[in-house]
């Protein structure tokens, strides 16, 4: 059972700009902060951004001003606008669910499968 499912990537020049999406169930999309996170090869994975169901978003310093978290109620989907982009933006993509249990203190997350983004010229 696939619950979140990406697309977007691709190979884009310094400067130029993708859009990732990444469509939810809707069970969790109407309870969870969606996020985005990207790893490059041997670091670690990072935050890139994350939107809650209010519409509250934190953005990783490092694209602040460049990318746009958005969500779409309607479609169960979050997106990923990246503007400006730059060789170290490289990296895979990954959609982040994360919610937490009803009547406990625990917190389910859920990935998508990842999706490559190449800046390079």
């Amino acid at each position: 059972q696939v619950q979140l499912v990406e697309s977007g990537g691709g190979l884009v020049q310094p400067g130029g700009s993708l859009r990732l999406s990444c469509a939810a169930s809707e069970t969790i999309f109407s309870r969870s902060v969606m996020g985005w996170y990207r790893q490059a090869p041997g670091k670690q994975r990072e935050l890139v951004a994350d939107m809650s169901t209010g519409g509250n978003t934190n953005y990783a310093d490092s694209v602040k001003g460049r990318f746009t978290i958005s969500r779409d109620s309607a479609k169960n989907t979050v997106y990923l606008q990246m503007n400006s982009l730059k060789a170290e933006d490289t990296a895979v993509y990954y959609c982040n669910a994360r919610r937490s249990v009803l009547g406990s203190l625990s917190t389910i997350v859920s990935w998508g499968q990842g999706t490559q983004v190449t800046v390079s010229a």
